[in-house]
């Protein structure tokens, strides 16, 4: 079992920028890769990165060169610095980890962008 939790959502201007938290816990070891997606009212759940535990990512193209990943083994926490930040960006944003097995979400925290 793995268990997600993200932190560091809120309001922010067109413009600015945030950073989200995904912090792991449990079967850390069975991790394969970990991901961000986010969700707005009435459309799926989309990719917005995902990172395999070889390093390689997958960015969505509407993010990429305004948001980057980062991690910190050590406490088991995976990072999504969003720069730049555009009103079409807002969402509610879920942390994925990916196992042989199964995949384990976190509750999600919004972010939005507004004047």
């Amino acid at each position: 079992q793995v268990q997600l939790v993200e932190s560091g959502g809120g309001l922010v201007q067109p413009g600015g920028s945030l950073r989200l938290s995904c912090a792991a816990s449990g079967s850390v070891f069975s991790i394969n890769a970990m991901g961000w997606y986010r969700q707005t009212p009435g459309k799926q759940r989309e990719l917005v990165v995902v990172v395999t535990s070889g390093g390689s990512t997958n960015w969505a193209d509407s993010v990429k060169g305004r948001f980057a990943i980062s991690s910190d083994n050590a406490k088991n926490t995976v990072y999504l610095q969003m720069y730049s930040l555009k009103p079409e960006d807002t969402a509610v944003y879920y942390c994925r980890a990916e196992t042989a097995t199964m995949d384990y979400w976190g509750q999600g925290t919004q972010v939005t962008v507004s004047s």
